[in-house]
């Protein structure tokens, strides 16, 4: 994992001070560059505390997302469950109307009385 300027070692940006800056392009120790280039920490606590800010929100939606996901799948194998047992009634149903109709027509070709006409 690549280190930003934002990241320790650990890639915890909590724990990051000032004097944890790597700005290669100053020649003074790390220590009085940090203390010297953010003489307020002002600037650099809003911007972490918009990242801490950003990353909770953005755990937060996750969290719902997969919530919704979760209630989403449950319906759908609730549904899927009771189309399942609508299928093999209606399933049931056809074969008993299939072999009713294989029967009537075989009433029908019995000789039907007929009536005479005076």
């Amino acid at each position: 994992m690549a280190v930003s300027w934002d990241e320790t070692e650990t890639g915890s940006a909590g724990d990051l001070t000032a004097c944890q800056l790597h700005l290669p392009y100053s020649s003074l120790p790390q220590g009085l560059v940090g203390a010297n280039a953010h003489s307020s920490k002002k600037p650099l606590e809003d911007a972490l505390q918009r990242r801490e800010l950003r990353l909770l929100k953005n755990r937060e939606a996750a969290r719902a997302s997969r919530k919704r996901k979760k209630e989403y799948m449950d319906h759908l194998q609730t549904r899927n469950a009771l189309l399942e047992t609508e299928n093999q009634l209606l399933k049931a149903q056809l074969q008993s109307l299939s072999n009713l109709n294989i029967r009537i027509p075989n009433l029908d070709q019995s000789p039907t009385p007929t009536l005479l006409s005076p």
